[in-house]
């Protein structure tokens, strides 16, 4: 037997405002493997109930909802329920939407023209601890926080090497770890080592949160306009 197939399935939690959509997606999961639906909800309040009531492993959650939206929702459920991961489904991808819902905590960002094989990804990617960005949302964040030529600051943020900073700016602008190293002329082992170490300084665990970091800190900008 594979590992795959050894896999209990995620339990989800989907949230949607429209009733049309939500079953839609319902349904859709439905068919996917490794996906048990055990719940659904039609606004954040209603998704922070089910949550508590049901404890799932991942919640994916609309933004834009009456009563309590899905950026207030997932800083809730992340603040009282570490066990569940959230990975929002949204049609929004502009800066308003993004860096918001990953502010609150959410680990995944996915578009409604997303396929059932990248939702599957992306729920069984945040529950391994990593980022469920989906290469459209990636390439979209990206665009909006990279410089064309970002250059690292003279002193570099809680105490990264100039090669580190190097590092974080190239995953923040796209480059893939063999990217990186084709760029800087090292070895993709060099660049995976550079990369744990500056998470480790940096206190971030994967991609989506190196991407803020990077915003934060002022490595990269969003362009002017």
């Amino acid at each position: 037997m594979t590992q795959e197939a050894e896999r209990k399935p995620a339990r989800v939690v989907v949230v949607d405002d429209q009733t049309v959509v939500r079953e839609g997606i319902v349904m859709l999961l439905g068919l996917l493997p490794g996906i048990e639906v055990v719940g659904a909800a039609g606004d954040g309040e209603e998704a922070v109930r089910l949550v508590a009531e049901l404890a799932p492993d991942v919640v994916l959650m609309d933004l834009r909802m009456p009563r309590c939206d899905g950026v207030e929702a997932t800083r809730r459920i992340r603040a009282q329920h570490l066990g569940t991961q959230v990975v929002v489904l949204t049609t929004y991808a502009d800066d308003e939407s993004l860096f918001p819902a990953l502010a609150a905590g959410a680990r995944g960002y996915l578009t409604k023209d997303a396929d059932g094989d990248e939702i599957v990804r992306a729920v069984h990617s945040v529950l391994s601890g990593e980022a469920g960005l989906s290469p459209s949302i990636q390439r979209r964040l990206l665009e909006r926080l990279a410089d064309p030529r970002p250059a690292a600051p003279a002193q570099a943020p809680d105490g990264l090497t100039v090669r580190e900073t190097e590092v974080l700016v190239l995953i923040a602008d796209g480059l893939s770890n063999p990217e990186i190293g084709r760029r800087l002329h090292v070895s993709t082992a060099t660049v995976k080592t550079h990369i744990n170490n500056l998470f480790t300084k940096a206190g971030i665990k994967d991609r989506a949160q190196a991407v803020r970091y990077a915003y934060e800190k002022g490595l990269v900008r969003p362009p002017a306009g």
